[in-house]
């Protein structure tokens, strides 16, 4: 999870944030030990901005991933405090990973971390079951 973690922080280099300064860097890990990463990306009209998590997870659908094989999450932000994703990311990881995978919170510095999973970001997760008798 530590190297993870890392890729997640290697990344947050990358972030667009000239609005919030708040940098946040994801990495998902596949099953055959492939990342990808993502960064949010800031505009000026907020409502098109991008946060970490999908930007990872749009990056690696456009790749030909199988999202099914997702094993694990790294999200790292720039905070005072560890940061967790926002309601839409939390939403966007329900559609995309099993509830049971874990998630990785931590800060750019410091070797503290929190785990959680996607079942416990989003407990009531709307999905296509939902939709369909």
């Amino acid at each position: 999870m530590i190297q993870l973690i890392d890729q997640a922080r290697e990344v947050t280099k990358n972030a667009y944030a000239p609005y919030s300064n708040y940098h946040v860097g994801a990495a998902l890990l596949f099953q055959d030990g492939s990342v990808v990463r993502g960064v949010n990306i800031e505009n000026a009209s907020y409502s098109v901005t991008n946060c970490a998590e999908r930007s990872a997870i749009f990056s690696a659908i456009s790749q030909g991933k199988n999202m099914k094989e997702v094993i694990a999450v790294a999200v790292v932000a720039d905070g005072v405090r560890i940061g967790s994703p926002c309601g839409v990311c939390r939403q966007a990881m329900a559609e995309f990973f099993a509830p049971t995978t874990p998630v990785y919170l931590s800060l750019m510095q410091g070797d503290e971390f929190t785990t959680t999973s996607v079942a416990e970001l989003l407990p009531f997760a709307f999905n296509k079951q939902d939709m369909y008798e």
